[in-house]
């Protein structure tokens, strides 16, 4: 039996622990339940999200340049960004404009 004070391994018989002289007649004070574990845990979750949403409402109310929500394009370079007023920056091909010219044919080994 180990010793809830100290750690030492005692005999299963013994009474008494021989490290801390602590009674191991005693039941454990407490030992928590899954209730308690459940109630423990709701209480966590329901505080984070309480926070959560305190703090995007904090965040809402920061005046400019604090609001924005948009990343810059050079924060992100491995992302596609689109700006409104931008163009694409890779033009796209209209085959109904202008088809592309055909590429001409390898040439052959006489």
């Amino acid at each position: 039996m180990k010793c809830l004070n100290c750690g030492q391994e005692n005999k299963d018989t013994a009474k008494a622990c021989k490290k801390c002289d602590r009674d191991l007649t005693l039941p454990p004070v407490w030992f928590p339940d899954w209730r308690w574990h459940a109630r423990t845990l709701a209480g966590i979750y329901a505080a984070l999200i309480v926070v959560f949403f305190a703090a995007k409402w904090v965040l809402r109310k920061l005046p400019p340049p604090y609001d924005i929500r948009n990343i810059p394009p050079e924060m992100t370079p491995w992302l596609k960004h689109k700006q409104p007023h931008q163009p694409d920056l890779v033009p796209q091909h209209d085959p109904e404009v202008s088809p592309l010219p055909k590429p001409a044919a390898p040439a052959s080994k006489q």
